[in-house]
């Protein structure tokens, strides 16, 4: 069975950093997930910082969609699967505007995530953002998106073996 540890952070809190070093300080393969699609320039450099940061050893897959499919493909037991992050995940299911697949659900990619978790070898660790600390959005999207961001972080939390939350690049453990 798999070792589930979900790491929350706000926006350059060091969540991805720290999720690279427990990854490298395991001495297992490592498999990292990027979710990301790249929509402009800034972003891209966003994206290029965290490739270049990356050892070049590891096993990149882009995978914006079908994580849970994704997930069961790569988890191995002895091996590490770095998902970097689900809040980029998330947006990209739940938004109109989205290069996504015609036929995606949000309520059938979260179910098949949840449903694959607990079936995985090795460790699988989760980067996701805590957006509930601040503000209420404005736009009904928004708010959509923070609500769904904070059931999606429960549910995992319920999951997961471990719970980190990263503030100024220090880990609080919550659960484990």
């Amino acid at each position: 069975m798999s070792n589930i540890h979900l790491i929350l952070g706000g926006a350059r809190s060091g969540k991805s950093a720290y999720a690279e070093k427990l990854a490298t300080d395991s001495g297992q393969p490592v498999t990292y997930i990027a979710t990301a699609q790249v929509y402009d320039v800034e972003f891209g450099q966003r994206v290029e910082h965290h490739k270049v940061r990356r050892p070049a050893h590891w096993k990149t897959v882009e995978q914006p969609f079908n994580l849970g499919a994704t997930l069961q493909a790569h988890a191995k037991a002895n091996e590490v699967v770095i998902v970097d992050c689900l809040t980029l995940w998330l947006a990209q299911c739940i938004c109109p505007d989205c290069d996504r697949p015609e036929n995606l659900s949000w309520q059938h990619e979260r179910s098949a995530l949840l449903e694959t978790l607990p079936t995985l070898a090795g460790t699988v660790l989760l980067v996701s953002n805590e957006v509930g600390m601040g503000i209420v959005p404005l736009g009904e999207i928004n708010r959509q998106f923070q609500d769904e961001q904070g059931r999606l972080n429960q549910a995992i939390a319920q999951l997961a073996d471990k719970v980190s939350f990263i503030a100024a690049g220090l880990p609080l453990t919550l659960k484990g």
